[in-house]
């Protein structure tokens, strides 16, 4: 299907509390591979390509590294626009109408913007594709098109839009959007018809965006135009990113003190609810906001008894459990709709029925400063990962991966010293005034306060352990000398 000139807007906020302990604040849940080894947001990546040659990308200034290496994985480029705080969707997307239409060139208010969250499962990128085709008349026209998904269950966890009469270009009118309605008032819902669930996908030209943000959110718009006249731009090469970012990807980063002042709220209650020219497309495809666990488990073909097992799980004399278990066996036994997460540093077990309720018990342990709420055991960097394996009062061992050509900080420790043992591919070490090469089984030792940095010069990933020892062992107790990646 052939469809004029549209510019998807991958949305990439949100912190996925509900599928905790598997989705972090510093690794939410469309980083996370869910989906055949896939992460949520590749998956989005691959499906917009096929209706835009450029991507723009909406997203928190600490994920920028592995955004980029999600967009490498995709195959795609863009321009990445990184929020230094989160201002929820109404911001973000005034954001990147207002990057469009930057300039002197008139023409850029009509470009098509296709909004998406970043973190949703469509399996069928085609029908995606001919779906979002059908709202494009709409657009052209002057509507917001949104795009509500034909409901398969009577689901307390969206929100839900009911169509009005029917339009010339074939959408329909928004006659009204509902909240997330109660068990009840949900199946009443379905049996009454012409309901959709509200996905939070948008198409819309870009100056039709900017006229409804400055009729309905005057504050919204002009907030995000401050950051936005004073943002820096940052090229890939310095920012670290080259080797994965290809052309035409930049970093844009609005005035961090103009988008800090602007008020946070959701589209939908700063525009789509008052305007009055909303139109919506439904879509028949099989669609997950895989918002929580329950959704996770129905990625997952169950067997006879309704267990759904991810990993090395076993349910034995099990009835309707999901095990996630990717790491070490884990056995359900006698179990009954229940589910089982397992990661390194932390279980979730819980009832079916309180998947939506994850995010309270997030809560609950962030009050109780429970690290496990923002970091996992293995934290990903811009150079790779490193995976904390063990730690004693005046030690801690980790098992440190680099990426092929990638390089940490030229950095120095006041509290510690390290021992470096390379178990896999090649390290260059800088170590005061040498460098020198280490291969496998070759080890170095970094006294506290030298000068040092770590580089892999190899084609595969450089995998060594780090045995660190001292007074002090944080994650502070770096001293940056010079830093690829503008930390």
């Amino acid at each position: 299907m052939t469809h004029p000139k549209i510019t998807p807007v991958i949305l990439c906020g949100g912190s996925g509390t509900r599928l905790w302990p598997l989705s972090r604040k510093s690794f939410p849940k469309q980083f996370v591979p869910l989906v055949g080894n896939k992460s949520l947001i590749q998956l989005t990546l691959e499906r917009v390509a096929r209706l835009g040659e450029r991507v723009i990308s909406v997203a928190a200034e600490e994920h920028r590294f592995m955004l980029i290496d999600a967009l490498h994985a995709a195959q795609v480029s863009g321009p990445v626009i990184l929020e230094p705080v989160a201002r929820n969707t109404a911001a973000a997307m005034a954001l990147a109408a207002l990057h469009v239409v930057e300039g002197s060139d008139p023409s850029a208010r009509d470009e098509l913007l296709l909004f998406c969250p970043a973190d949703h499962h469509i399996p069928d990128a085609q029908a995606f594709a001919e779906t979002i085709g059908q709202g494009v008349a709409a657009a052209q026209a002057g509507a917001i098109v949104t795009y509500g998904v034909v409901p398969s269950f009577p689901s307390t966890a969206y929100g839900y839009i009911r169509q009005g009469e029917q339009r010339a270009d074939g959408s329909h009118r928004v006659a009204r959007f509902l909240e997330k309605p109660d068990v009840a008032t949900a199946r009443q819902l379905i049996l009454d018809g012409g309901v959709l669930w509200n996905a939070g996908i948008f198409l819309t030209r870009a100056g039709t965006l900017i006229d409804a943000l400055e009729r309905h959110a005057p504050d919204i718009l002009q907030s995000a135009r401050q950051a936005m006249a004073a943002k820096g731009v940052e090229a890939p090469s310095t920012a670290g990113a080259a080797r994965v970012a290809g052309k035409g990807s930049e970093f844009i980063r609005p005035e961090a003190a103009a988008f800090a002042a602007c008020r946070a709220q959701s589209i939908d209650y700063a525009v789509m609810e008052p305007h009055d020219d909303v139109a919506v497309v439904p879509f028949t495809g099989q669609w997950s906001d895989v918002g929580s666990w329950n959704a996770v488990a129905d990625l997952t073909e169950a067997d006879d008894e309704r267990n759904r097992v991810h990993g090395q799980g076993v349910a034995h004399r099990a009835q309707n459990t999901f095990i996630h278990a990717p790491h070490r066996p884990v056995v359900a036994l006698g179990t009954e709709d229940l589910l089982i997460i397992d990661t390194p540093d932390a279980v979730l077990v819980a009832h079916r029925d309180y998947a939506e309720q994850v995010k309270d018990v997030v809560a609950r342990l962030e009050k109780d400063n429970c690290a496990q709420v923002s970091v996992h055991r293995k934290v990903f960097r811009p150079w790779g990962w490193y995976d904390s394996v063990d730690m004693g009062e005046r030690f801690q061992v980790k098992r440190i991966g680099v990426k092929p050509g990638a390089s940490l900080s030229l950095q120095k420790h006041h509290h510690r010293a390290e021992h470096w043992i390379v178990v896999k591919g090649t390290a260059e070490v800088t170590r005061g005034s040498e460098t020198f090469l280490l291969s496998e089984n070759q080890s170095s030792y970094i006294p506290i306060g030298e000068i040092h940095r770590l580089h892999n010069p190899g084609r595969i990933e450089l995998e060594m352990i780090e045995v660190q020892s001292g007074s002090y062992l944080g994650e502070d107790d770096i001293v940056r000398l010079e830093d690829t990646y503008g930390r």
